[in-house]
């Protein structure tokens, strides 16, 4: 089975092109599937059934495992087999009568302005760690960027003196995002006063374009940006779960909220499909609700 899974990663990679992070994603999946199957017994591709498929998910949903997450093992899991019936290792797909399940519809959780720019203003700026936390957190809420995307990005793409910058999002589509005055006022700070001590550290590697640097003189991890995220949000002391998606989700919200078109917001985001974008509508509308049911004396 382990060869399956390798033979498929392998298929991802080379013929389908998908990213690292998108392949990290399915390989996961599939790994705690064959765990399942091998605690089960279960060795060979003809001993699996839609029955043996139920189970697993049953299992899962003991686990205590999200919604969302079943969902992305069940389409993980009807693409594997898809493939393994494709490349003939077996007459049978047992995902074949396995439904989707219904993912329930949640809101994205988003901040007030007012809480935006207490975290954002919450680095200590006469550091050098304080300038460029300032500029990531100007820029992420100035752009939406995701994480991915803000890691990634390279001096090159920095267009400051017309305002733009440009950055390639999923599927590898680029698109360009305009940059607010205060968002290019940092990053200049950051790149005259922060950025070059920070490179210094890192001299094997001179010739580094990425623009946000740690302390070490590396490229950013996710996990460093969410975990500097969580350290001001801590101190401001708003209780709310933040992530960097929310900023994203906020940047969206704020901007639908102030009268900007959704095709722009969906362009901006990076968006494939303008139904991903209109979930902002449904917040902005329960936004109005909030602030009708506070101030009409008679709601």
């Amino acid at each position: 089975m382990r060869t399956y899974l390798e033979e498929y990663l392998h298929y991802l990679k080379i013929e389908r092109g998908l990213s690292y992070n998108t392949i990290v994603s399915y390989e996961r999946d599939l790994n705690q599937y064959l765990a399942y199957l091998d605690n089960r017994g279960i060795h060979e591709l003809s001993q699996i059934d839609r029955f043996v498929i139920m189970d697993f998910l049953t299992f899962l949903k003991e686990e205590n495992k999200s919604s969302t997450t079943i969902i992305r093992m069940v389409s993980s899991l009807r693409k594997f087999h898809q493939f393994l019936r494709q490349e003939r290792h077996t007459d049978t797909d047992p995902m074949q009568y396995i439904d989707t399940p219904k993912k329930r519809q949640s809101l994205p959780k988003t901040l007030s302005i007012e809480e935006v720019e207490k975290i954002i203003e919450a680095p200590d700026t006469t550091t050098v760690l304080g300038m460029r936390d300032r500029a990531i957190l100007e820029v992420m809420y100035a752009t939406g960027l995701r994480v991915t995307e803000l890691i990634t990005l390279k001096l090159s793409d920095l267009h400051l003196t017309i305002g733009l910058l440009k950055t390639l999002g999923k599927g590898d589509k680029e698109r360009i995002v305009p940059l607010g005055d205060q968002a290019i006022y940092w990053i200049n700070t950051y790149l005259e006063k922060s950025r070059p001590e920070l490179a210094i550290k890192n001299k094997a590697d001179v010739t580094n374009d990425v623009l946000f640097l740690n302390y070490q003189g590396k490229p950013f991890s996710r996990q460093g940006i969410w975990k500097n995220l969580k350290i001001y949000v801590t101190e401001v002391g708003i209780e709310k779960d933040v992530t960097p998606h929310t900023l994203r989700h906020s940047f969206a919200t704020h901007l639908l909220e102030n009268g900007a078109d959704l095709r722009i917001v969906q362009e901006l985001l990076g968006h494939a499909d303008i139904s991903t974008t209109q979930i902002y509508t449904h917040i902005s509308k329960q936004r109005l609700a909030d602030v009708y049911k506070e101030h009409f004396p008679r709601a």
